[in-house]
């Protein structure tokens, strides 16, 4: 057999572009796979987005509906309000109620979510129907809100003292017990509390409040 270099080096050269020219198709098929995987992983993420329940809550116009909860924990004359760097007003512990929830499940998840603590629901004591004009974003609002009392013993709360920072996810919230007298003085809602959370319903009371 004769060994001919000219045509080894041909052969080479061949198999070297004929590898390259494979290698390519097969990053495009690849590069082609991976879009498709990504584009699936949007739509199941759109998907989930879409499935997960969302709160009551929604706006018109100017005017935004709101369905609340809101705990009452109480201690020594004293009750648990926060603020965070949306708010510049001290507020009750607690969120909107989401589609298919119960607003007794809505208060324990709130709770839990924004204080790390999973409280026990005494009785409801109000259902506010809250109209007025949000001092953050100036939208009007017709709010309905559930108020319940909880009881805190036995979660560690009171450890934390008068004073405590809480952060969750992006937002860092300032937590403080409020002397019942200071609440007249204090930038503070809702304001039917100011007076009436020295004398709590005997039953469940629904009340309306113009601001």
């Amino acid at each position: 057999m004769i060994y001919d270099q000219k045509s080894c080096d041909k052969s080479s050269i061949a198999m070297q572009e004929g590898e390259t020219s494979a290698y390519k198709r097969v990053t495009k098929d690849e590069l082609i796979s991976m879009e498709k995987e990504e584009l699936a992983t949007e739509r199941m993420e759109k998907i989930a987005h879409e499935l997960k329940p969302s709160d009551i809550s929604y706006v018109i116009g100017d005017s935004k509906f709101n369905y609340r909860v809101c705990g009452i924990m109480i201690h020594e004359g004293k009750i648990l309000a926060m603020r965070d760097e949306r708010s510049p007003y001290y507020y009750l512990p607690g969120g909107r109620v989401k589609i298919g929830e119960t607003a007794e499940r809505a208060i324990v998840r709130e709770i839990y979510e924004e204080l790390g603590i999973t409280p026990r629901i005494t009785r409801p004591l109000w259902l506010n129907q809250g109209f007025f004009t949000e001092d953050v974003d100036n939208l009007k609002y017709h709010e309905l809100c559930v108020y319940f009392q909880l009881d805190i013993s036995n979660t560690g709360l009171l450890g934390k003292g008068d004073k405590f920072i809480i952060r969750e996810r992006h937002h860092t919230h300032e937590f403080e017990w409020l002397a019942f007298e200071r609440l007249k003085n204090e930038y503070f809602y809702p304001i039917f509390l100011k007076t009436e959370i020295a004398s709590l319903p005997d039953s469940f009371t629904i009340r309306t409040e113009f601001e």
